[in-house]
C-alpha cells in the first residue's frame, strides 16, 4: 500500500500537467500589399527643328558708280527737292520724283559729313541732288546766267553727275536756323563773303562748309548751299531716278 500510494500521486501529477498546454502564439499577420505608386507619364518628345531656309548670299555693296537714293546711305538726313514742285525761283516743277539721288561714292561722304553735324546738334537737309540733263535746259530757260545756271549748250551742271548737293543746315529735329539766304538767291548774299550778313548766319554757314570741305567736298564760290564731290563721275543722261 505504502508503495502505491507515492506511485498514484506522481501519476496524478503527470496526468494534470500533461492537461495544461501552452496556448500556440497567434500567426502572424502580414502587412497589408501597398500598391505601387503610378510611373510618371513620359515627356513629350520635342518637335523636330524645322529646317532653316538657306540664306542668301547678301548683295554686293553698289560700286561708288551706282546711283543710290540718299535717305537709304545717310543716317538722319533730312530733303525737300525744291524743283520737285513749285517752291523754287522758277516757279515750276523742274522734275517729277522727290527722292535725292547721289552716287554712290559721293553718299558714303555726305553720310560723314551728316555724322560729324549731327555731333554738334545739327542735320543737313537737301534741296537738290542728282539733276536730269533735260531739267538743266529748263532752268537755263528760266535763268539764262551762267553765274548761277550751268548753260547745257556748252556743259551740263555737275548736278547732272550725280556727285553735287544744295544743302543747308537745320537742327535734329528739322527746326531751320539762320543761314545767310534762301534757296536759289541771286543776290550777292548767297557767295561765300560772309561780311555782309548776320553773324549767326555766318557762322552756321562757315560750319556747313568746313564740315563738307574735310568730308571731301569742293563749295561753290556763288552759292553758300552748293557743294561738289572732289571724285568726279561723267554726266549721266540715261538714269532716271525712280524707276
Amino acid at each position: 500500500m505504502r508503495f502505491f500510494l507515492p506511485l498514484a500521486l506522481a501519476l496524478s501529477l503527470f496526468l494534470s500537467g500533461c492537461g495544461q498546454r501552452t496556448a500556440a502564439p497567434p500567426p502572424q499577420m502580414s502587412p497589408p500589399a501597398v500598391e505601387p505608386a503610378p510611373l510618371p507619364e513620359p515627356a513629350p518628345l520635342p518637335e523636330p527643328e524645322p529646317v532653316p531656309e538657306p540664306v542668301p548670299p547678301p548683295d554686293p555693296p553698289p560700286s561708288s558708280a551706282d546711283f543710290v537714293p540718299a535717305a537709304d546711305f545717310v543716317p538722319g538726313v533730312r530733303v525737300d527737292l525744291k524743283y520737285a514742285g513749285e517752291d523754287n525761283f522758277t516757279g515750276q516743277v523742274i522734275y517729277d520724283f522727290t527722292e535725292a539721288y547721289l552716287r554712290y561714292g559721293t553718299a558714303r561722304k555726305l553720310a560723314a559729313a551728316q555724322e560729324a553735324l549731327a555731333a554738334e546738334g545739327y542735320s543737313l537737309l537737301i534741296w537738290d541732288a542728282f539733276r536730269p540733263t533735260e531739267a538743266q535746259f529748263r532752268l537755263w530757260e528760266a535763268c539764262p546766267d551762267p553765274v548761277y545756271v550751268a548753260n547745257p549748250e556748252r556743259g551740263f551742271s555737275s548736278h547732272s553727275r550725280g556727285n553735287t548737293v544744295d544743302v543747308t543746315l537745320v537742327l535734329e529735329d528739322g527746326s531751320p536756323v539762320e543761314m545767310p539766304t534762301g534757296f536759289d538767291d541771286f543776290s550777292p548774299l548767297a557767295d561765300r563773303d560772309y561780311s555782309d550778313v548776320p553773324e549767326t548766319a555766318a557762322a552756321n554757314a562757315r560750319l556747313l562748309e568746313s564740315t563738307m570741305a574735310e568730308q571731301g567736298f569742293k563749295p561753290y564760290a556763288g552759292e553758300w548751299w552748293h557743294f561738289s564731290d572732289e571724285d568726279i563721275y561723267p554726266v549721266e543722261a540715261d538714269f532716271v531716278p525712280g524707276k
